[in-house]
């Protein structure tokens, strides 16, 4: 976990004293600060390990990390000076701990805007294999089960191919919980009632998942509340696929509806939230929002640990 903030510390006090699975913990930032807030807020983290990237005991550790950086991104603009900077920084010392095997997950972003802090990860991790982008996945702790939303970090306006693939490694990493993936491709038309640019895409994606994917449960485009409707789904679209139950997994035409639904519901229903979780890089790594809560940033490090645990 980066930083020297207060939320961050006592976060991940409670979750060491929260979680049932062992993990060891590292802190990266100001050693100084770090500890200063341990005592003032009476917070003992036991044997957890404070990293400064900048401090001079790093040094060897840091252009070590530098010289690897460069390596990957010298045909893309960055010099050994700047890899050396960057390394300073603890979104990129954090995913080289990763990238390195020396941590098995990073969360970071609390305290930073998402694009500054996802584009490390990027640059150092990169996407698995045949993954073209990323996407982020946000779970809706609700009183009928958890739901799934996507993409609601990562891309502006996912092209058809885009949003085909944000489905499939969102209902990748549904199944990971041992639930079976109900998908409905959200829009403000139903079933190509609509000839918008979002109807006509989401309406396409449908048609190439279902193709690629006979058995996969997943439908639309369609509103939102009917993929909760089965009774009004059975009543005036017989043929869709959510007849049987309702949806789990949400996936979103753009960047702006998706945020805006998430904001939403988490305001307003107060609803438990986990992540936002990123979907398809080699190696984890979890960008919080800015200014994320101390719940959410426990909920995070928990799932992280758990899904170590899980392999």
């Amino acid at each position: 976990i980066g930083g020297a903030d207060m939320p961050v510390v006592i976060s991940l006090y409670n979750a060491f004293t929260g979680l049932a699975v062992a993990f060891e913990g590292y802190v990266l930032g100001n050693e100084a600060l770090i500890r200063n807030l341990m005592e003032t807020y009476h917070i003992d983290l036991g044997d957890v390990q404070i990293i400064d990237p900048k401090a001079p005991e790093t040094e060897l550790t840091r252009m070590a990390y530098a010289e690897d950086l460069y390596r990957k991104r010298q045909r893309k603009g960055m010099s050994f000076s700047k890899s050396q900077k960057n390394l300073s920084h603890r979104n990129y010392f954090g995913a080289m701990m990763v990238e390195m095997g020396e941590a098995d997950a990073v969360i970071s972003g609390i305290t930073r805007n998402y694009p500054d802090t996802i584009r490390p990860a990027l640059q150092i991790i990169g996407t698995k294999t045949g993954v073209k982008k990323v996407a982020g996945m946000y779970i809706l702790m609700t009183k009928q089960g958890p739901i799934f939303l996507s993409d609601t970090t990562v891309n502006f306006n996912p092209s058809v191919e885009e949003i085909v693939e944000i489905t499939e490694l969102t209902a990748q990493a549904v199944r990971k919980f041992n639930i079976e993936p109900r998908i409905a491709l959200l829009n403000y038309s139903n079933f190509g009632n609509a000839a918008g640019e979002d109807a006509v895409k989401m309406n396409r994606a449908v048609a190439i998942l279902q193709e690629k994917y006979p058995d996969l449960v997943v439908d639309g485009e369609m509103q939102a509340h009917l993929a909760f409707d089965t009774e009004l789904l059975r009543k005036n679209h017989p043929f869709c696929k959510l007849t049987s139950g309702p949806a789990n997994t949400l996936i979103f035409p753009n960047l702006s509806s998706s945020n805006i639904a998430y904001n939403l519901l988490k305001a307003a229903a107060g609803v438990e939230v986990i992540g936002p979780i990123l979907l398809g890089l080699r190696k984890p790594v979890h960008v919080l929002q800015m200014g994320s809560s101390e719940r959410e940033i426990v909920n995070m490090v928990a799932y992280a640990v758990v899904e170590h645990a899980g392999g």
